[in-house]
């Protein structure tokens, strides 16, 4: 693992001169946005416990109203609260009790991982990586943001999240671009390069432009729209934006360094004693992270993997 000044020569724009994600598509790319189909939409009923947990007046009954409706993700929850990823020290066998301990954040985590999951449908992205490695990349980041964020910072569930959804962008250029995508990695994995100039040259755009305008689209609240939208740039985003958008690029980077899933997009990346100083982390706090993290992924697809319908 090395510790580097930020690279030159970045094209990527400071997040703060940054236009909005939307506003960096193309009529074209809009166009081509326009077709996303299994994507376009989450399912209603997490759309409906985002904006529970968004509302400040809302009440745990008012989450279990919601979700008692949905047996599936009742039991999701639940598997999720028993697990060792909380680490509780008792069963808990009601959904209301889970809600309660969990809190409304973590069951909004919980909503949007399940769903996500679904996401992620069979298919090469390249010869050498499926759509699936992207979803293992995924979950790599949220747990290792969520260690980070616990280390560091706080805010581990939101960081965990954050992580999940990072790489929405690329979901979007495999289902309506998969052949520009795919000269885009193909291009990345001859020669390691910045994988979103690449992308910015031969699609238009990088996959934080689609990711940040889906995420837009579906109200996600700012933290997760900045963390998707900026991840390799965070530039000088509020404060109240840059730890966590910053735990995202930390995370990013170790997991395509130590090759987890789908790595091009960060593999020309470094960890920069900025990063750790804006997270709250050390060196031997990262070594120790790295040495428990493969553990961690490996629960944590057992909770949330795609094969699992409960």
């Amino acid at each position: 693992m090395s510790f580097a000044p930020p690279p030159d020569g970045s094209t990527a724009p400071p997040a703060d001169s940054a236009k909005a994600p939307s506003e960096q598509l193309t009529p074209e790319l809009k166009k081509a946005m326009s077709r996303v189909t299994e994507i376009s939409s989450l399912p209603e009923v997490t759309t409906r416990i985002v904006e529970v947990v968004e509302d400040p007046k809302s009440t745990a009954q008012d989450m279990h109203d919601i979700v008692k409706h949905d047996p599936a993700l009742a039991a999701k929850i639940l598997k999720v609260v028993n697990s060792s990823f909380y680490g509780l020290p008792s069963q808990i066998a009601s959904l209301d009790r889970a809600i309660v301990m969990l809190g409304l954040s973590a069951v909004k985590n919980i909503a949007l991982a399940a769903s996500l999951s679904r996401l992620f449908r069979p298919g090469a992205i390249s010869q050498r990586f499926a759509a699936r490695d992207l979803w293992t990349h995924c979950i790599s980041v949220g747990v290792c943001a969520r260690m980070v964020a616990k280390a560091g910072f706080g805010r581990s569930e939101e960081a965990f999240v954050a992580g999940l959804v990072h790489d929405m962008g690329l979901l979007v250029e495999f289902q309506v671009l998969s052949d520009k995508l795919r000269e885009v990695v193909e291009r990345c994995e001859a020669t390691p390069q910045d994988f979103c100039a690449a992308e910015r040259e031969i699609i238009g755009a990088d996959h934080q432009a689609f990711g940040g305008a889906l995420a837009t689209k579906w109200k996600f609240p700012p933290g997760l729209r900045a963390a998707i939208s900026y991840h390799h740039n965070p530039g000088n985003l509020k404060p109240e934006l840059l730890r966590i958008v910053t735990a995202i690029q930390l995370a990013d980077t170790i997991c395509c360094q130590n090759e987890l899933g789908f790595f091009l997009s960060a593999q020309t990346q470094e960890i920069t004693d900025s990063m750790l100083d804006i997270v709250g982390v050390n060196e031997d706090k990262i070594a120790d992270l790295l040495e428990e993290l493969p553990d961690r992924i490996e629960e944590t697809q057992q909770i949330f993997g795609q094969d699992d319908n409960s």
